[in-house]
């Protein structure tokens, strides 16, 4: 049975992996002491709008910036598509699907970063019928705030993390797909995939560089469905909703996907040696743009 607090999380974990590596890449401009104070600022308003409308409303929120400390000198190097930097943690964490089930207690866990979020333990207090009226409150707030803080229009809390799936997406598209190095590049890596007996139906630079982690990300969440019946899934969710569902594993029943998962992310990877080199410093640099324009 899916209790009220994993309900929380699993209803934040769209939110978490959105965040992305975060950082300027290598070539990128480096933002100004200023323009990082404006959007740390932007952030701390949006939340606190958020606060304030559900107060009115009658429900306690927690105004809540997750604060990430200075990167180590390995993941600043991942972010410049380094290969020995890339290997290393691939040789781990894989694609970093179901490494978050072995490896729990590490830091950058989207369930243990999403569990400090102190509208987890909140969440987790209310009864069903409370739970489902909080989150309707909610939705009105984000509606409020994002408007207020952000000028954007939207539906929903959801429609909030949508809204910036579809920003990284639409960036993404022009800025990678459209490169022709880029495009040369995927399609090598696409062809050696290939060879290793990887279906490849897109070879566009975004699909060859999600591909691998994709194809762990659905199983996971098709194993968290299965876990689940419909009637113990959050409120408004079923096993159709486009959110993920997270499968309750012990480290060792995990294992045995992790072990799968390293391999292909090591197979990507050698496939990719070139491709990653000129494709995630860009999109490092792009991730974290839409991300502050969103306040995430």
């Amino acid at each position: 049975m899916l209790t009220r607090s994993r309900m929380a999380i699993a209803l934040s974990l769209s939110a978490a992996v959105l965040c992305g590596c975060g950082g300027a890449a290598e070539n990128a401009p480096v933002p100004s002491p200023a323009a990082k104070a404006a959007v740390k600022d932007k952030k701390h308003q949006f939340e606190a709008a958020k606060a304030d409308c559900m107060k009115q409303k009658g429900f306690k929120y927690v105004p809540f910036v997750h604060e990430t400390g200075p990167k180590d000198e390995a993941e600043r190097k991942r972010d410049t598509g380094d290969y020995q930097a890339m290997r290393q943690y691939r040789e781990k964490y894989g694609f970093g699907v179901f490494s978050m089930h072995v490896y729990p207690d590490e830091a950058g866990n989207p369930v243990t970063d999403s569990a400090k979020d102190p509208n987890m333990k909140v969440q987790g207090a209310l009864s069903i019928a409370q739970l489902k009226a909080y989150h309707k409150a909610k939705d009105a707030c984000v509606r409020q705030a994002a408007q207020q803080v952000l000028g954007l229009t939207l539906t929903s809390n959801m429609d909030y993390y949508n809204e910036v799936t579809l920003a990284h997406k639409r960036v993404k598209t022009k800025e990678l797909d459209g490169d022709a190095r880029l495009v040369e590049l995927a399609g090598t890596m696409a062809t050696c995939l290939k060879g290793k007996g990887y279906p490849i139906t897109d070879t566009r630079p975004t699909a060859v560089e999600s591909r691998g982690k994709n194809q762990f990300l659905q199983q996971q969440d098709e194993l968290g469905r299965e876990q689940f019946e419909p009637k113990s899934l959050p409120p408004g969710m079923t096993k159709e909703t486009k959110t993920v569902v997270m499968p309750t594993l012990s480290p060792q029943e995990a294992r045995t996907y992790l072990d799968k998962e390293i391999k292909a992310a090591l197979d990507d990877l050698e496939c990719g040696k070139d491709f990653y080199a000129a494709y995630v410093p860009r999109e490092t640099a792009l991730q974290q743009q839409v991300n502050d324009q969103y306040a995430l």
